[in-house]
């Protein structure tokens, strides 16, 4: 990803933070001013004295995180609102009506001071002009920034007829909805009406390398009645390539958990694959997994020396096993465990380690009954090579096998592997667990990622330390 994009996919949603909630306040002060020292006074005259403007300063710092947190709940904080400012209007309008009657249920503890309930009116009132105003300001930046093409998203358009020619154009012609449409794709090479002027990037075959090659984050897709069947070849060339598929909705015979419409420039598209994670997403997920690990590492440094005591010497060989692993996007490197097993335990190549196999140490038995050989990967996920949480990694020489004969198997290289996972944590471990439900249940935690989600597989990895049957 182009480090202006990233800049951009984080600053513009920090600017609107920043500009909502500097927006309320304003609100708030300026609502007060009107109550007590403008001439609105004398429609409604103060009968009880004016109220210091700290006591309600105070107020609405202590609750700005509800109002922030209503805009977030509504989708507010994304990148490339390409929309009039006449559209969020509605959505603002009831952002602030919740904030509002969250802020006056927070007002029932708080009963000693008498808050006048006309400011409140006002506030109300002013706050919606307010965000409207800040909001209209960062789309006029937003816009100005992807018209000279700073922040923009590479893109691409897929398949040959009128409403691609269409999607193309339209993008190409309006850089403020954030996109720069790099080419093309199509069944074949041959020529029709709409290639002029356009640039052909390659067949569907092409998919993966020219994504890879270019950098394209966004796939345009509007395949022709007869091409419809190519778009599941698309999705399995593309599988493990983070990259986003938005399909023209005239195609109905897809079916995903993640389908959702969305329009972009007054065209209407299905995301039928969307990016796990945006870039807040992985600065969060990141943040907590370094300080967890930390926070781990520290307080069972003890622990950790007592089991690097019973490797060295019950058997003989290294301290840890190191092994190639194949992690996000294809990359690999050395996982770190506790060595479990003797030297030398794969004389013959790679396999599966199995129930009772005599490949154990004494020691190692027992380390990989609790998972305890796992405790070293928690220097991988410092490292930034894994997460706390996320697809188990694999070696390549088992990935190339099972990748053509387990569906989606590749997806789980979109994001970071994990220490634990939701497929473990569910008893999809072990040698006698099937293939295919381990990479469901992948499949889903990608999909509908949280940090809850994460600090519950956590929690339910420590239970299965200790009660799953399926350790081995």
């Amino acid at each position: 990803m182009d480090k202006k994009t990233s800049k951009i996919e984080i600053l513009i949603p920090l600017f609107t933070i920043i500009s909502d909630s500097l927006s309320v306040i304003s609100a708030f002060i300026f609502s007060y001013w009107l109550r007590f020292y403008s001439p609105f006074q004398y429609l409604f005259p103060v009968e009880k004295g004016i109220p210091q403007i700290e006591v309600y300063l105070f107020f609405i710092l202590a609750t700005i995180p509800v109002w922030i947190l209503t805009f977030q709940g509504y989708k507010m904080y994304r990148l490339n609102r390409v929309v009039f400012i006449f559209d969020e209007f509605f959505i603002i309008l009831k952002c602030v009506t919740i904030g509002i009657l969250v802020s006056l249920g927070i007002l029932f503890f708080f009963r000693d001071f008498p808050y006048s309930r006309i400011v409140f009116f006002l506030i109300w009132a002013s706050s919606v002009i307010f965000v409207t105003i800040g909001r209209y300001i960062l789309l006029k930046i937003e816009k100005t920034l992807y018209n000279n093409n700073i922040g923009v998203k590479k893109t691409a358009v897929v398949g040959v007829n009128e409403m691609s020619d269409k999607v193309y154009k339209r993008i190409q012609k309006d850089k403020y909805t954030g996109f720069d449409v790099l080419g093309y794709f199509a069944g074949d090479d041959a020529y029709t009406p709409y290639d002029k002027g356009k640039t052909f990037l390659g067949t569907y075959n092409d998919l993966p390398e020219k994504i890879r090659e270019l950098g394209i984050q966004k796939l345009f897709v509007s395949l022709p009645s007869d091409e419809h069947k190519d778009l599941a070849l698309m999705l399995k060339l593309c599988e493990g390539i983070n990259v986003e598929f938005l399909i023209i909705p005239d195609y109905t015979g897809v079916i995903t958990s993640r389908l959702k419409l969305i329009e972009i420039d007054g065209i209407p598209f299905m995301r039928i694959k969307a990016l796990p994670f945006n870039i807040w997403d992985r600065m969060v997920k990141r943040v907590f997994d370094v300080i967890f690990s930390l926070v781990f590492m520290f307080l069972f440094s003890p622990f950790f020396v007592i089991i690097a005591l019973l490797v060295k010497f019950t058997s003989p060989g290294p301290l840890f096993y190191k092994q190639e692993r194949v992690g996000i996007d294809g990359i690999k490197f050395m996982i770190l465990k506790f060595r479990s097993m003797k030297p030398d335990a794969e004389p013959n190549g790679p396999q599966f380690a199995k129930k009772n196999d005599n490949r154990y140490t004494n020691i190692g038995k027992f380390l990989r009954r609790y998972s305890l050989d796992e405790i070293p990967q928690f220097i991988n996920v410092l490292k930034g090579e894994m997460s706390i949480v996320g697809p188990r990694p694999e070696r390549e020489y088992f990935i190339n096998i099972m990748k053509k004969s387990v569906s989606k198997y590749l997806e789980r290289h979109r994001v970071k592997c994990g220490v634990t996972g939701w497929a473990q944590v569910n008893g999809l471990r072990g040698p006698e667990s099937p293939i295919q439900p381990r990479i469901d249940y992948d499949i889903y935690y990608i999909e509908n990622w949280s940090l809850v989600f994460d600090m519950k597989i956590i929690a339910k990895t420590v239970k299965e330390m200790f009660l799953s049957e399926s350790a081995f």
